[in-house]
């Protein structure tokens, strides 16, 4: 009895196995990740911070001891050492604070800058407030506050130091130093500016330089992982549309099966070989399609009519390879396996459509010679496929997984390597390649074994 064309094998349960691969949300991954890679940032300018209070320390104790001792400068010394032991604690707890968490945020980077700006004022004004060639050290604090802190932030800053020079000059006591600016660069007093300015300038040199250092890495890895995030949204839609495009596939690749299947038991077809050759050719390509479409739908996480099974990674890969060489024309074949220890995993069509897209891209640049070698290296499942073709040009190799980057010319020329690169990402594994020296190209796959692995119940208690 003729089944029903109109019926859809795809239609079926739910699986037994469902493929470990985790579905998420692109651009909010991308948003999480930028977010985090901003706090790393931020803590990374806190420590260039806390390693700029470490030079205030030391440079106030050797200005103190200089005029103090050398150049024979009245200071209030108890006070002064007060201001330096309160900094030093403050940086000491900074320190504390900074290695137990990593989130530092505009405003905590704004209370470090101004806790600088009143210990500089403190000191200022223990040793001659205005009149000290030191108080151009409210520039550093300017400056760095405008690179580090948001633009509100940066005016607080400006507004507390002219508020601090203006106190300054109005409360404080000038010191007992001879006016002797005529002297020129014998004066005392120009000797403290170049000082304050060479100062100045060398730890701006230094600190601007490691801040923006940080802000360009920063800058860098948010832009590749929006990229990221733009190539796995074009891979979501690219699957959406495969789905749909199997489900509407499952109808027709059923009643054709029903059609063969009643045409073998025609006599018009059974009394001529040729004809029931041809048929059998027809079913084995049909029987391609549908586990091309069950694959598809089964990677998009819908029901399917063949369960996932468990089996083993030996069994796993003998059977990739012999489905691959099914209908591919490849004159010569090699499989090293060097796995020792037998592992039980799932039988993961995703996986096996990344490993047969590897193996395809081979198969065109060396149609005559292929070969795969599967290894475990510390706990990581190592695929290395080798061909004899022309290798990789520069620019592909530069532009490595990227959708469209081909050499192909036609029309989604790279989407295979590009599917590729993304699903060993999400396994958390990678996907690298380069061209061998003796000619050839070589794309290693590493994927984590416990990504396909099954744990038995006494592994997982």
């Amino acid at each position: 009895m003729r089944a029903n064309k109109n019926s859809n094998p795809y239609d079926g349960g739910p699986a037994r196995l469902r493929p470990r691969l985790p579905v998420v949300e692109p651009l909010a991954s991308a948003n999480a990740s930028a977010s985090t890679i901003t706090h790393a940032a931020g803590h990374k300018n806190m420590q260039q911070l806390i390693q700029l209070r470490w030079i205030a320390v030391i440079g106030q104790i050797t200005t103190i001891a200089t005029a103090s001792i050398l150049l024979g400068v009245q200071l209030p010394m108890p006070a002064m050492l007060n201001v330096l032991a309160c900094l030093i604690a403050f940086n000491v707890a900074s320190i504390l604070r900074w290695q137990e968490n990593q989130v530092v945020s505009n405003s905590e980077l704004l209370l470090a800058l101004t806790v600088d700006v009143a210990s500089l004022t403190a000191q200022l004004y223990l040793s001659g407030g205005a009149t000290n060639p030191f108080v151009f050290l409210y520039l550093l604090h300017v400056i760095l506050g405008a690179v580090l802190l948001e633009t509100w932030s940066t005016w607080t800053i400006v507004i507390v130091t002219g508020a601090c020079i203006a106190g300054l000059a109005l409360f404080s006591e000038p010191l007992p130093l001879p006016q002797d600016h005529a002297l020129g660069i014998f004066s005392l007093y120009v000797q403290g500016m170049l000082l304050c300015f060479i100062l100045d300038a060398a730890l701006l040199v230094i600190f601007i330089t490691r801040i923006m250092q940080n802000m360009r890495s920063s800058a860098a890895a948010v832009s590749d992982l929006r990229q990221r995030a733009a190539e796995e949204e074009h891979i979501v839609r690219m699957g959406l549309l495969a789905s749909g495009a199997a489900h509407e596939l499952g109808t027709p690749l059923a009643t054709l099966a029903v059609i063969l299947g009643d045409w073998k038991h025609m006599p018009e077809f059974k009394g001529s070989p040729v004809l029931l050759e041809e048929i059998a050719e027809m079913q084995t390509q049909l029987k391609r399609c549908k586990s091309i479409v069950s694959g598809i739908l089964m990677s998009a996480g819908e029901a399917r009519g063949e369960s996932s099974t468990a089996t083993t990674l030996n069994t796993f890969l003998d059977e990739v390879v012999a489905e691959w060489r099914v209908g591919r024309p490849v004159v010569a074949f090699e499989l090293e396996n060097r796995i020792a220890h037998d592992l039980p995993v799932v039988s993961d069509s995703t996986l096996k459509q990344m490993i047969c897209n590897v193996l395809d891209n081979a198969l065109e640049a060396s149609p005559a010679w292929l070969r795969m070698e599967a290894s475990i290296e510390g706990g990581m499942l190592v695929l290395l496929v080798t061909d004899n073709g022309p290798g990789f040009a520069p620019s592909i190799l530069a532009q490595f997984g990227k959708p469209y980057n081909s050499s192909k010319g036609r029309p989604g020329g790279g989407l295979g390597l590009f599917l590729v690169l993304n699903v060993a990402r999400t396994l958390g594994g990678e996907v690298t390649a380069t061209n061998r020296e003796q000619g050839g190209a070589m794309v290693r796959l590493t994927l984590p074994l416990s990504a396909i692995e099954i744990k038995s119940e006494q592994q997982t208690t």
